[in-house]
């Protein structure tokens, strides 16, 4: 494992040149000198404008020989590789859970302190890791740098686009193994699981009936207050 010497003061995460640790302050100072000449999005350091500008060419030259799966960067495409080796050679000290990289480390050790040292500068709102703290400016500011191919959706975070493109794809990974039902998304499969278990975890406060799915709760209170959507 290589030596990482200089610690941030202010999260703990660990670098292995001076000029690393210099370039990761501004996250937490808010200094953001190099900026997107596409969409004018500013970032703290020039590695990470080099890595959105392939969100705008669509390049991920980075492919994983196991399953083809692309990455915008080098190192992205290494932790990855940890998905099929099985390595995780990171370990919290508090739990024993181990990550195969150890920014995952550094991110789970503040469930177990609750620290949330990256601020929204607009609302105050904190966040554990910076990208949340990025995806969150995305409310704000509005920006959707994530852009379907086929049908120009555009979304703020790749996880949906992801999610967005099985429309497409007629992709269903999420499969039932109690009745080989297949759905696009975890969340759907975990809804669905309910009417195998009989799990109704949302309740009803004025008839105290229960529900498998928050949307029949939402069409249940909608009957009670006279709503006719």
């Amino acid at each position: 494992m290589g030596e990482k010497p200089y610690k941030c003061h202010v999260c703990n995460e660990t670098f292995s040149q001076r000029e690393n640790l210099k370039g990761h302050m501004r996250v937490h100072t808010g200094e953001r000198r190099y900026k997107c000449l596409v969409c004018n999005k500013a970032f703290s350091v020039s590695g990470a404008l080099k890595v959105h500008t392939r969100v705008h060419l669509g390049d991920r030259p980075y492919n994983c020989h196991v399953c083809n799966e692309a990455f915008r960067q080098g190192g992205n495409l290494k932790s990855h590789m940890k998905v099929h080796t099985g390595e995780r050679p990171y370990k919290c000290h508090m739990c024993n859970k181990a990550f195969s990289v150890s920014g995952k480390l550094n991110r789970h050790i503040r469930v177990h302190t609750g620290e949330k040292p990256y601020m929204c500068h607009v609302c105050n709102q904190a966040f554990s890791e910076n990208g949340k703290l990025t995806v969150h400016m995305r409310i704000h500011t509005g920006e959707r740098p994530y852009r379907c191919h086929v049908c120009n959706n555009a979304f703020s975070e790749s996880g949906k686009l992801k999610v967005h493109m099985r429309i497409h794809t007629g992709e269903k990974p999420y499969k039932c193994h109690m009745c080989d039902k297949a759905f696009s998304e975890s969340r759907k499969l975990k809804c669905h699981m309910r009417v195998h278990t009989g799990e109704r975890p949302y309740k009803c406060s004025v008839y105290n009936k229960a529900f498998g799915a928050s949307r029949s709760l939402n069409g249940d209170i909608r009957v009670h207050m006279g709503e006719k959507p």
